[in-house]
């Protein structure tokens, strides 16, 4: 039976993959909690967001080029510091995604839906979470076929609202100075703009899961840094454009307290029915319900591989050549937590799992360089990594006394994992001696 995944992905795909993961479905919800924060300056905060994502994103490109195997951050925190490590930082990062797939599926049954028709939920998430893993199982150049028109779609929406936001700017109906307020009434300038970057970094991250695809990519060490830089670079600037326009267009206490602020957007303008945007959402949510679900049945796959998960997770379907067993898998879960409503506890724990695997993530590129090599690869200057890390640092001092409850009860069953593929290895350990 074969075991390795097929090489279908080339530059156009994977950048369509990246940036469709970082565009994502929270941008649509972003910029209200931003101007909340740091004021009707929106647009500062996404920029500070953007340089500090960039210094996490140069490490997961040489990791990726160095290393271009499916299990990703696990990996390569497994190479770096052993086993445990590595089964640490797979358990969070598949724990987040998983856990962010069940959330996506319960949103994509909420408001936007009902925007359009009325439907019972738990029948729509199931439906929604089934269809996804029928396309994940078919091929990952289908699925990432599926995500270029999505994300064409989803990038449409977004220059839809620049242009109405402009629209509004114009007319003489918005605000321009209140690009320039930065601060409220709790922090200051610099307060601000910091609780505002923590806030707009969550929109950046999606990079991370495309690690998982180097193995499907057809010239990783060629084509991952261009498609990551890439796609990067574009949803910054759109971010700005975003970012610009709602803050001109809209009050900012209207902005600051609508669940759906782009859509005050649309109201402003009153050029486009509501019912249109919401549909441009609910394509956002499910691509991004799509990646995220690709990246972790890919990571279960690798981590099963590398002996840190069972090993019927590595079964790949004939002729197509997915991991139809990690697909399941991990999408019985996310269906597991979607149906019992535990979504919403877990979800505010995702940052803090991504911060624990980004900090591994910058710590193994420094570990690493000391082992010699002859592989071409991606290199960073050496201060990157260093500065990554300092970002994550900063980035832990924002996550409150609650999540880090939570996710402490999230990283102890990664420790439980790692202490049972500890204890495994000393087992085979004897018996591999005596053969």
């Amino acid at each position: 039976m074969a075991t390795s995944l097929r090489r279908a992905v080339g530059t156009p795909l994977l950048y369509f993959f990246i940036l469709g993961d970082i565009l994502g479905a929270g941008v649509y919800v972003l910029v209200g909690e931003v101007a909340a924060e740091s004021g009707g300056a929106v647009w500062l905060p996404l920029i500070v967001a953007l340089g500090l994502a960039a210094l996490t994103a140069a490490s997961y490109a040489e990791l990726a080029t160095k290393y271009p195997r499916a299990g990703g951050s696990a990996h390569y925190a497994t190479e770096a510091f052993g086993r445990a490590a590595g089964s640490v930082v797979g358990f969070c990062m598949l724990a987040a995604g998983v856990v962010s797939v069940a959330a996506l599926a319960r949103a994509f049954a909420g408001d936007y839906l009902r925007e359009l028709v009325s439907a019972p939920v738990l029948p729509v998430v199931v439906v929604f979470l089934a269809a996804l893993a029928a396309l994940n199982i078919r091929g990952v150049r289908e699925s990432l076929g599926a995500n270029a028109v999505a994300t064409a779609v989803e990038v449409g929406g977004l220059l839809l609202i620049v242009g109405l936001g402009l629209w509004v700017v114009l007319r003489g109906d918005g605000d321009p100075g209140q690009l320039a307020e930065v601060g409220t009434p709790e922090n200051g300038v610099v307060g601000a703009t910091l609780a505002g970057a923590v806030l707009a970094f969550y929109s950046f991250v999606g990079f991370e899961t495309s690690v998982n695809l180097a193995e499907e990519v057809r010239d990783p060490r060629r084509s991952y840094p261009r498609a990551l830089f890439g796609a990067l670079l574009t949803a910054g600037v759109v971010y700005l454009l975003v970012g610009l326009v709602a803050g001109a267009a809209v009050p900012t206490d209207v902005l600051a307290g609508s669940d759906g602020p782009l859509l005050e957007v649309v109201r402003a303008a009153g050029a486009v029915p509501p019912w249109l945007f919401a549909a441009v959402a609910l394509v956002a949510v499910a691509n991004g319900a799509l990646l995220t679900g690709i990246m972790s049945s890919r990571l279960a796959y690798g981590m099963s591989r590398d002996g840190l998960l069972p090993p019927v997770l590595s079964r790949v379907l004939p002729g197509r050549r997915t991991p139809w067993v990690a697909v399941l898998a991990t999408s019985a879960l996310s269906l597991l937590l979607a149906l019992t409503g535990g979504v919403s506890a877990l979800a505010e724990t995702l940052v803090l799992l991504l911060l624990v695997v980004f900090t591994a993530t910058n710590a193994a590129v420094l570990a690493l360089r000391r082992r010699p090599d002859d592989i071409p690869h991606f290199r960073v200057w050496t201060a990157v990594p260093w500065l990554g890390l300092a970002s994550c640092l900063l980035l832990f001092t924002q996550i409150g006394a609650a999540v880090w409850l939570r996710g402490a009860v999230l990283l102890a069953l990664g420790g439980l994992l790692a202490l049972a593929n500890a204890l495994r290895a000393r087992r085979t350990e004897p018996a591999t001696s005596e053969a």
